[in-house]
């Protein structure tokens, strides 16, 4: 039997901010749900399952919210799935949800992820010694700056890479109105001036902490057709994992990431994907990784990437424009910022972007990543039906 085709007909995000103190977690994931429905022009009752995601629970030391949210997303007495794998859970609870209208076991699911940074400590969460692990000594940033400089020594990218790629997203954020950090009169000489954090990555390189959720209604080929407005149908989906440490593993261009990323095009039936894909809304918590993510997903050859960047292929403008919505580097609730860059992506073929929209989005690419770049989770949608 054939899957059955999987349609984002939904879309819903808080506005995202350092802290929203004006809502709990439960209200804060209400509301992107309940804009997710409206956008859909639907009701809790025509949503059959729930599938949640978030970063790790010490975060904010609430274990399983998954439970005390139900009643918010209106899942009391349907399914109610809890989904997690780090930083790329946004995307991979995404993919779960689409799994289950695919298989037909759902005909419509509500999902969403979240974070509030502000009730938590993920700097003090990401520096925990772990037994037998390498340690991450000040947070995340400690441990991908040396991969960092590992990609400088293999690729010979100038030193100007970073800010480029940080400079194009602050200015990308400034067109969406849901983005956490909107710095009106940012130059590039700022940015390049910033505090040096974690050689080479410096402060207006780096992602912002936040608080948001992001909800998506996903449903089938009848759903689809009783849709408001035009749906973003999903062509691909993969997931892939590594291990943290091993023998050989290589941190700048992770094996998990290029076979995720195969496994989608295969499925899109993507031959060249930096002609086939229109707009790539790509997990660049740290501005270094736009041009190692451009090679890890095959857009440019090895040690290309940060040309493409430099010649400004990337920028909004661009013939491949990454991050239009201003990406992780503008807005990051952990455990949302996977699933943002999927529902972005999904905007983009929908014409529903507002004033970061790409002109003639047909086909758009979703990615995430987290852990040691261990979990990846992909998926590319476009504006018709996949081939059957």
């Amino acid at each position: 039997m054939s899957k059955e085709p999987v349609a984002v007909v939904g879309v819903g995000q808080t506005v995202h901010t350092a802290a929203r103190r004006d809502v709990s977690i439960a209200g804060m994931v209400r509301e992107a749900a309940l804009r997710a429905l409206a956008d859909a022009e639907l009701t809790w009752s025509d949503i059959d399952a729930v599938v949640v995601g978030k970063a790790p629970d010490f975060f904010e030391g609430v274990m399983m919210p998954e439970l005390y949210l139900a009643d918010a997303l209106g899942a009391v007495g349907k399914p109610l799935m809890r989904v997690h794998t780090a930083g790329s859970v946004g995307g991979s609870t995404a993919l779960v949800a689409a799994q289950l209208v695919a298989a037909r076991i759902h005909s419509t699911v509500l999902t969403l992820a979240f974070e509030k940074q502000s009730e938590s400590n993920a700097m003090w969460g990401l520096s925990l010694p772990v037994p037998f692990q390498q340690p991450l000594l000040a947070g995340a940033g400690g441990f991908f700056a040396p991969h960092v400089r590992a990609y400088i020594r293999r690729s010979g990218a100038p030193a100007t890479t970073g800010t480029l790629v940080a400079y194009k997203d602050r200015l990308n954020a400034l067109k969406n109105p849901y983005a956490h950090l909107h710095e009106h009169g940012l130059t590039l000489e700022k940015v390049r001036s910033s505090p040096m954090l974690w050689d080479p990555v410096r402060y207006s390189e780096t992602c912002p902490s936040s608080d948001g959720a992001c909800a998506m209604v996903l449903t089938g080929r009848a759903g689809a057709a009783r849709a408001p407005r035009p749906p973003a149908w999903l062509h691909g989906g993969a997931m892939r994992s590594e291990p943290t440490l091993f023998a050989g593993k290589d941190f700048v261009s992770p094996r998990a990431g290029r076979d995720c990323a195969a496994d989608v095009y295969r499925q899109a039936g993507i031959t060249d994907p930096r002609r086939e894909i229109d707009a790539a809304e790509l997990y660049v918590p740290f501005s270094w990784y736009e041009p190692m993510w451009l090679e890890n997903l095959g857009f440019a050859a090895e040690g290309e990437g940060w040309k493409l960047t430099e010649s400004g292929a990337t920028a909004l403008d661009g013939e491949l424009p990454v991050n239009p919505s201003g990406g992780v580097l503008s807005t990051n609730p952990i455990g949302a910022s996977g699933m943002i860059r999927f529902a972005e992506a999904a905007q983009q073929v929908r014409g529903a972007a507002g004033e970061h929209q790409i002109h003639g989005a047909r086909r758009a690419l979703g990615h995430a990543y987290g852990g040691g770049s261990q979990f990846f989770a992909m998926w590319v949608v476009g504006t018709e039906p996949p081939a059957r």
